[in-house]
């Protein structure tokens, strides 16, 4: 049976559409996607994303397992701050993109994806040779992204913290809504200004602060939002996702992840497979595409042909954008072919339709 988040009550009582993703009981849409996405990018969405893992890893080796595990170098990490990183398996292949954030000297928080928990708790535990203290605290973490041009003006309302100056990619622990120990992070996968709210449900009341954000969002227009709205409003930004766009097949420098791979920070699981594979060249890139002709739009494992007809990628992510109003996508394609402007084709059920190759993000402010 799915699992369900502290908010299920809320999107029963807005009725959403759920579904299981995850192993949880998700809401994918309430009023529509289309309209969630347009008011994350107009005014403001709250978005329940609960099912992700959090890790917390302490003392004094703590520091060592992650610089271990991950291959975005966490030394540079300050207290409250955060990184974007990848874990790699020995071949290179990707275990998993995920957040680190520096709670204090000694104590770090660790954010992946859903349906990778169990996976990950089990890949970081087995190269934990160090003995850095590790708990797995999903289960008692709720999650609450808001997100959009009003997020600002909507959280300020709740909480003494000055949330107009948590920069990104920073974060700092607030009372939100009378609720303490939030850990309101500037931090979210819609490409707009934004806050995740990490809420430890053991010591906050996490139902309450997803009904007072509603209450002091309602005249700036917010609105819930579901899966269906984060996956457009994600790829309109290029943000790669686990299980399409990245795979355990999948290595950083074909996946566009080479700006985050610190192979000279020293040694980390993955890294000479990855010096190995950056030297020989990279055989194929994931690119993203547009396609102009209307009513034709790419999904994940449609092929992709040059003019020539011979097979030179795959789509790993498509969709009808929101925003632009025309077919996008990203995929695998042929290094030769994967240079912006390039015409390619996408196999969209009996026809190929002609795309443009593009560098993400597609939509821009």
């Amino acid at each position: 049976m799915s699992k369900r988040t502290p908010f299920y009550e809320q999107h029963q009582k807005l009725n959403a559409k759920l579904i299981d993703f995850g192993g949880f009981e998700m809401p994918v849409q309430y009023a529509g996607i289309r309209q969630e996405h347009m008011a994350v990018r107009e005014k403001a969405g709250l978005f329940d994303v609960s099912h992700m893992g959090e890790f917390f890893v302490n003392g004094p080796e703590a520091l060592n397992l992650i610089q271990k595990v991950t291959i975005n170098d966490a030394s540079k990490l300050t207290p409250g701050k955060a990184q974007y990183t990848a874990m790699c398996y020995e071949d290179g292949g990707i275990v998993d993109d995920l957040l680190v954030y520096m709670l204090d000297e000694e104590s770090y928080m660790l954010v992946v994806n859903a349906s990778n928990i169990e996976k990950d708790w089990e890949w970081i535990s087995s190269q934990n040779s160090m003995n850095a203290d590790l708990e797995n605290r999903s289960e008692s973490m709720a999650l609450l992204a808001l997100q959009g041009p009003k997020s600002v003006a909507i959280l300020q309302k709740l909480t003494d913290s000055d949330v107009a100056g948590i920069k990104f990619y920073t974060f700092e622990t607030g009372t939100i809504a009378g609720e303490e120990g939030v850990i309101i992070s500037a931090t979210g996968y819609t490409g707009e200004t934004g806050f995740e709210l990490y809420i430890d449900t053991d010591k906050a009341n996490a139902a309450k602060i997803w009904d007072e954000l509603m209450k002091a969002g309602k005249e700036d227009g917010l609105e819930p939002a579901g899966l269906g709205a984060r996956d457009t409003l994600r790829l309109e930004m290029g943000y790669a996702l686990y299980g399409n766009d990245i795979t355990k097949d999948t290595h950083p420098y074909e996946a566009r992840m080479g700006w985050l791979t610190k192979t000279d920070k020293g040694d980390f699981v993955g890294r000479e497979a990855l010096i190995q594979k950056k030297e020989a060249g990279l055989n194929r890139k994931l690119m993203g595409f547009e396609i102009d002709e209307p009513r034709k739009i790419p999904r994940s494992g449609y092929l992709i042909f040059d003019a020539d007809d011979n097979e030179i990628g795959f789509v790993t992510s498509g969709t009808q954008s929101v925003s632009l109003n025309k077919g996008i996508g990203m995929g695998y394609i042929s290094s030769e072919k994967a240079a912006e402007g390039e015409t390619v084709y996408v196999q969209i059920r009996k026809f190929r339709t002609e795309a443009t190759v593009v560098k993400p993000p597609f939509y821009k402010k």
